[in-house]
């Protein structure tokens, strides 16, 4: 009987960990007779699972969303993650998400046997959250966006830019990503033919539509990496160069990582910067030591405005000498 109970543990956590297993492929995994998996199936139906079987080549057995929730079968690490998942949750962002949250991490803490419980507290203490932007994000919406990104499924919904502009769009949704402090959509925009992203809490009007596609590939390691590089081109909106009387050895020396971008040119340094705005830009020339000689490449906004900053400086210097 527990041999039974135990290959019937081990069934359910492996039809929750993919949605839909081959069932030559599930009673290989169990090492049982197909035979077998049919009898611990139908347990798992007495128990209240809903398993659904499907015949052909491309069938198998999945697990479906039933009219209450079963417990859940979670290995130690599964566990911990979610507990800690839940508490990151409660300051995302989400509407009533700290209170739903912080619910579910109480009910789930409950039934957490006491050195898991330790794991979680331990990280819980030493773990500094950020606090959420200002707009947030319902968690329906979320999690619908989150299931059609699962599902590669078509998409479509109203959207509002920063700018306040409005448009209905029609996406591949790829992935989620939480970044400054913001949920962020990766998708393929289909009339646009080329990848966005789009904050979740501007998007309303959602629809699924059903339709399902090919994933297609991102011009990314990932998408947080896609993310990231996004929101670094929408920061860096200007841009100069900074040619140093410095070699390109010494260069590296001075400025170790943050020259990372520079390139020779003859026996002097070219060091691209770049910065939202100009004040920003023109702070990076606070990195140059004092004693090396260089001259700036730029705009002719940003170059009058290094002009008159050096003016007012030497300015504030002389008046201060005056004294």
């Amino acid at each position: 009987m527990a041999e039974t109970t135990s290959r019937v543990l081990a069934l359910l956590g492996l039809l929750q960990v993919h949605r839909q297993w081959p069932g030559p492929e599930l009673a290989a995994r169990l090492g049982v007779t197909e035979r077998t998996l049919r009898r611990d199936v139908e347990r798992l139906r007495e128990l209240g699972y809903r398993v659904e079987a499907a015949r052909g080549a491309t069938g198998g057995y999945r697990l479906e969303a039933g009219t209450r929730l079963p417990p859940l079968l979670l290995t130690d690490d599964e566990a911990v993650a979610m507990a800690i998942g839940l508490r990151v949750t409660a300051s995302q962002g989400l509407v009533d998400g700290e209170q739903t949250s912080l619910s579910a991490l109480a009910k789930f803490e409950q039934v957490l046997p006491a050195a898991l419980r330790e794991r979680v507290n331990a990280l819980a203490s030493v773990v500094e959250l950020a606090a959420p932007g200002s707009a947030a994000v319902a968690s329906g919406l979320l999690g619908q966006v989150a299931l059609a990104c699962r599902d590669r499924e078509r998409i479509r919904f109203a959207y509002t830019s920063g700018a306040g502009e409005h448009s209905r769009r029609s996406v591949e949704p790829h992935a989620l990503v939480s970044a400054q402090r913001r949920w962020l959509l990766v998708a393929w925009d289909r009339e646009r033919s080329d990848w966005r992203t789009f904050r979740v809490d501007r998007m309303s009007d959602f629809f699924g539509t059903r339709v399902h596609f090919a994933p297609r590939e991102l011009p990314a390691v990932d998408a947080a990496a896609f993310v990231a590089s996004t929101i670094s081109t929408l920061r860096e909106q200007h841009s100069g160069e900074v040619v140093l009387r410095l070699s390109y050895d010494d260069m590296l020396r001075h400025f170790g990582q943050y020259g990372a971008e520079a390139r020779a040119e003859g026996e002097n340094t070219v060091w691209p910067i770049r910065a939202a705005t100009l004040e920003e830009l023109l702070s990076a020339l606070a990195w140059v030591p004092v004693d090396i000689e260089y001259e700036l490449r730029g705009s002719p906004r940003f170059l009058a405005l290094a002009r008159s900053a050096a003016v007012n400086m030497l300015r504030a210097v002389d008046a201060s000498r005056a004294q």
